[in-house]
């Protein structure tokens, strides 16, 4: 292998990844056939059972600044990609997916914007279903130019980019600034760069590139079967953990506690997201009334196929600004589709598996409403 000082590397692509041998090839060749001597790939591989590791290294008979390290025990998304930052030997480390693929040109577009020195650079995206065939979204962030934020302003990127950046993959950190921030407190919360971005102002500018440079497979995630516990849990007491940043900010990412708006639960009902299950392990120990366990269990139990009809009728004759591509996407492909056979439904929690990879997934940005439960 080349021996590259640090000097000379530019930009390190860090993934994180584990079992995912059926994606990282075809990542690999899109990050491989664009790659100059500027650029590094780090992987940390978070102990696969598959052929991972099989197929990392034959791309590393290609492409000798490919650098594999393999842990014996799985330690988990935010874990690995910090790990994988460490390793890293690049100015900046371009954290991303194991199962997406950068658009042609990419990595050229990110060189020359890192000539200006930006603390971060967030690259968009465009959205496919998760086989790439089909366009479900030709740009994430709907900026028709680039963006700078200024290190003041961290309270701006996150109102303007806060649902983008629910994709890891999109990040692009000036080495130096993740090493220096805290990340302990962010291991578990499934989204470690947003507390590294967010967690105080940056020490400089913030560019958004307005160009999509990623393909995003998306429903594609290894912990669809969490979506409920990321989506209504995780997410929101992380956003609203940033004391710094105003409340107006925050919740223009997320409701402080989702979980408690009738109209949001019966969302996720209808994509299959929220069930018995759900119930019983994260809303029934916190609702503090008869009334709110009654409405909150009724609608665990109400007829999933139902409920996505009733959804759909509702977005045909009231549609709304945030019903948008991805959420009918996750309506027509979830376990409930009412025009078509019923699915199996998802693998139940206690199967999968405790540590999840970074698979690509963004929130379809269901609205809270003010539809609050009585009385929790």
């Amino acid at each position: 292998m080349l021996a590259l000082g640090m000097n000379q590397i530019k930009i390190s692509i860090c993934m994180a990844t584990r079992n995912r041998g059926a994606f990282i090839g075809a990542t690999l060749e899109s990050i491989i056939g664009q790659a100059s001597d500027e650029v590094e790939i780090v992987i940390l591989d978070g102990a696969s059972t598959d052929n991972t590791e099989g197929v990392v290294r034959r791309c590393q008979e290609r492409f000798p600044r490919l650098r594999y390290f393999r842990q014996e025990t799985a330690m988990g998304v935010d874990r690995d990609f910090a790990k994988a930052v460490d390793l890293a030997q690049g100015e900046y480390c371009w954290l991303f997916c194991d199962d997406d693929l950068l658009k042609p040109g990419a990595i050229q577009v990110v060189l020359d914007a890192i000539k200006d020195d930006y603390a971060l650079i967030v690259a968009n995206s465009e959205v496919r279903n998760a086989d790439l065939s089909k366009l479900l979204e030709p740009k994430r962030v709907p900026f028709e130019k680039n963006r700078i934020y200024k290190s003041n302003e961290n309270h701006l990127l996150l109102a303007d980019t806060g649902h983008y950046l629910t994709f890891i993959g999109g990040v692009i950190s000036k080495r130096q600034v993740w090493v220096a921030r805290e990340k302990e407190n962010y291991f578990g919360s499934c989204f470690i760069h947003i507390g590294v971005i967010f967690q105080q102002p940056l020490p400089g500018d913030a560019l958004v590139i307005a160009e999509p440079l990623i393909s995003i497979r998306y429903a594609n995630a290894s912990w669809l079967g969490k979506s409920f516990e990321i989506w209504a849990f995780k997410w929101p007491a992380l956003v609203w953990s940033f004391a710094n940043l105003p409340d107006s900010a925050k919740s223009r990412v997320s409701p402080k506690e989702p979980w408690r708006s009738l109209k949001t639960l019966f969302y996720y009902r209808a994509t299959g997201v929220y069930t018995k299950r759900e119930y019983t392990e994260w809303l029934k120990p916190r609702l503090g009334s008869r009334w709110a366990r009654l409405v909150s269990k009724a609608i665990a139990h109400f007829p999933g196929r139902i409920a996505n009809l009733l959804v759909f009728i509702y977005h045909s004759l009231f549609p709304r600004p945030w019903m948008g591509p991805l959420f009918l996407f996750d309506l027509a492909n979830g376990p409930f589709c009412f025009w078509r056979p019923p699915m199996r439904h998802r693998t139940p929690l206690k199967e999968q598996p405790d540590v999840m990879s970074a698979g690509s997934q963004v929130p379809s940005s269901i609205s809270g409403g003010n539809d609050k439960l009585l009385d929790i």
